[in-house]
């Protein structure tokens, strides 16, 4: 039991190394805790979390083996998640301009759920957080993988992801980054726009 947690150790520590690197979700919640709210931050990480604890699973699953197996897979989930990417920058892009309404007792806001949607689709629209994950379970997984790592795996990816972008969530929700964004809404959701099409556009031409 106690040879088994070394691994486990060991691939903790990557994956709070990779959470932490920027890309779509970081920009994504960083987006939605400034404009709408802490609580829709939150709900957002928690989508996120749900994504990585689902791409945990299937990585500690096998799917790198099934990725390298079957090419056209793999091409298939790049395409479809640049193309998620892109449609969700034209959706910010286009309401760049149009000021936030701080007053929204008349208008329908983004609910809780919604947010929680966006956050698990962000996360699951880029494969390669699935393949970096299987990358990090291959190279420190043991040979015999315990039954309870397929437990244990996805749960740790959830904390480690919802956990990451929650502290994002309470950081950016406060007043004075609230402040800002009210100020330089148009200039900030062009900046987050086109860094998601950046991404969108790099998923989908990358070679790898």
């Amino acid at each position: 039991m106690f040879d088994s947690l070394i691994p486990l150790f060991s691939i903790t520590i990557a994956l709070m190394l990779g959470a932490m690197s920027p890309g779509p979700s970081f920009v994504h919640v960083v987006r939605i805790s400034v404009s709408k709210s802490r609580q829709h931050g939150l709900f957002t990480a928690l989508g996120t979390g749900t994504g990585a604890a689902i791409l945990g699973l299937l990585a500690v699953m096998g799917l790198q083996a099934v990725l390298l197996a079957v090419p056209s897979a793999y091409l298939i989930l790049k395409i479809g998640g640049g193309l998620y990417l892109l449609w969700l920058a034209y959706k910010i892009l286009k309401h760049a301009k149009e000021p936030v309404d701080v007053d929204q007792t008349d208008k329908p806001m983004m609910s809780y759920a919604q947010a929680y949607r966006l956050g698990l689709l962000t996360q699951l629209s880029n494969p390669k957080t699935a393949v970096v994950l299987a990358s990090i379970f291959t190279a420190l997984l043991p040979k015999e993988i315990p039954t309870y790592y397929y437990v244990v795996l996805p749960v740790v990816c959830f904390v480690i992801d919802a956990g990451w972008y929650t502290l994002v969530t309470l950081l950016f929700s406060l007043a004075k980054p609230r402040a800002l964004y009210l100020k330089t809404k148009t200039i900030i959701d062009r900046l987050a726009g086109g860094v998601i099409t950046i991404l969108g556009l790099k998923l989908i031409f990358s070679s790898k």
